[in-house]
């Protein structure tokens, strides 16, 4: 990720936080900058008044989102744009929600904690793909909560703003041959093949497959103990992947051509 990255994120944050509030709808309570009393008093380590929300200075709310959100998802190691809409779900509906929900639409265990195989499934999939998915799991939870008639509009508009935002950087960000093709295909018409590509693409399942695979076998009484699980996950997950790539690049050529002008 680019040094600037936190910075840019947290630039849009500020911007669409605002300043102090205290409405009282709003069970966070006293807010400044987007920082609740709540989570201030947890930063400071101590009780805080509403006056010191109030007194909250930009550099202090920067250190705070950096520390208690953005290094808790993990930012520096996402990809660019998804890092974005991650962060700001975290800073809008917690840490832990915005992670699930990113692992979820990754196909991963939803445990609430960015490790090694949720990096590289975020760093896998489609970025347009992944970030339009966790906006729409993202709008999906707010419109459940009993808050939604008072703050569902200002959420939608900024939910749409920072997936706006996110798949900006996502483009222009450096994209893989397979992300890239993947990525030309109309979102609406080609939503079921994109899931159903990533999940066989997952070697997650392509690991559970082999593993229950193996416990047919060993319950028929075929040895299996010398059986590379974990080898032979990986490679039916190559396997497939290369084959989508080549798919996909043949059925983008061949759209290509039929939609081609003809030569006069």
């Amino acid at each position: 990720m680019a040094a600037d990255t936190f910075d840019r994120a947290l630039a849009l944050v500020l911007e669409l936080e605002g300043g102090f509030a205290n409405h009282p709808n709003d069970p966070g309570g006293a807010t400044n900058l987007g920082i609740t009393r709540a989570t201030l008093a947890k930063a400071r380590g101590r009780p805080v008044t509403v006056a010191e929300v109030k007194a909250l200075t930009r550099a202090e709310a920067g250190s705070i989102y950096r520390r208690l959100y953005w290094k808790a998802v993990r930012g520096d190691e996402l990809p660019a744009g998804l890092d974005l809409a991650v962060f700001d779900f975290a800073v809008n509906s917690g840490p832990g929600r915005a992670i699930r929900t990113l692992q979820t639409v990754l196909g991963t265990a939803p445990d609430g904690r960015i490790g090694p195989v949720t990096l590289a499934a975020a760093r896998a999939a489609v970025p347009s793909y992944a970030i339009r998915a966790l906006t729409r799991e993202r709008l999906r939870f707010l419109r459940t909560l009993s808050t939604w008639p008072v703050f569902g509009r200002g959420w939608t508009s900024r939910t749409t703003r920072v997936e706006a935002a996110a798949l900006a950087a996502a483009a222009r960000a450096p994209a893989g041959p397979i992300a890239a093709i993947a990525d030309l295909q109309p979102r609406e018409e080609n939503q079921t093949m994109t899931d159903t590509k990533s999940m066989l693409a997952s070697r997650t399942v392509w690991a559970n497959v082999v593993g229950l695979g193996s416990l047919a076998l060993g319950a028929l009484g075929v040895q299996t103990g010398s059986l590379d699980q974990s080898g032979l996950a990986e490679a039916l997950s190559q396997i497939v992947a290369g084959l989508s790539f080549l798919a996909s690049t043949y059925f983008r050529l061949r759209a290509t051509s039929q939609i081609a002008p003809t030569a006069k």
